[in-house]
């Protein structure tokens, strides 16, 4: 079975794509977020994450908490729209720390579970995917799991797990939205 190092921004965009592909894949759950606003909120998505993984019997790995990273990255793009040049800029940043932490561990292949949210273009991170699989050298599955009523099982996961659902992406600009 293929080694799956997944990125992952919350226990519930968890559920869905892990019930997805854990028949085909050996997944390891990859928390690198540092888009989120708060440490509060940070930790509290961590949580839930690290207790849908021990439900489920998925390990994680997880990062620390590094806002330098996304503010670096973003410096300038702060007024863009939401789903604009700021969110690919943020999409971009945490697959490349995926793809990179896959390969430093020998997966097969990375993805993230960031295209179950009606919010975020599947085309787009699937597109940053493969341009980052061209850079560094590891396999991006490609994913579009809000397709056959994903989005809605992951409330539906999150409802019977009773796993916290923030209402905001996780950065300090979502929220304006």
């Amino acid at each position: 079975m293929k080694k799956l190092l997944l990125h992952s921004c919350c226990g519930p965009c968890s559920t869905q794509v892990i019930d997805v592909l854990r028949k085909d894949y050996d997944i390891t759950i990859y928390y690198y977020n540092p888009n989120i606003d708060t440490d509060e909120e940070y930790y509290h998505r961590l949580s839930e994450q690290k207790r849908f993984c021990k439900i489920v019997g998925i390990n994680i790995i997880e990062e620390d908490h590094l806002e330098q990273d996304y503010y670096c990255k973003i410096k300038g793009l702060e007024s863009e729209k939401e789903g604009g040049k700021r969110c690919s800029v943020c999409f971009r940043l945490r697959l490349e720390k995926t793809a990179k932490k896959a390969k430093e561990l020998n997966y097969d292949c990375f993805g993230t579970t960031l295209t179950v949210s009606p919010h975020k273009n599947s085309l787009v991170i699937n597109e940053i995917g493969k341009e980052v699989e061209d850079i560094e050298g590891i396999h991006f599955l490609e994913g579009n799991y809000k397709k056959q009523d994903g989005y809605k099982k992951s409330i539906e996961f999150s409802k019977k797990y009773n796993l916290y659902r923030q209402n905001y992406c996780g950065c300090e600009f979502s929220k304006r939205n």
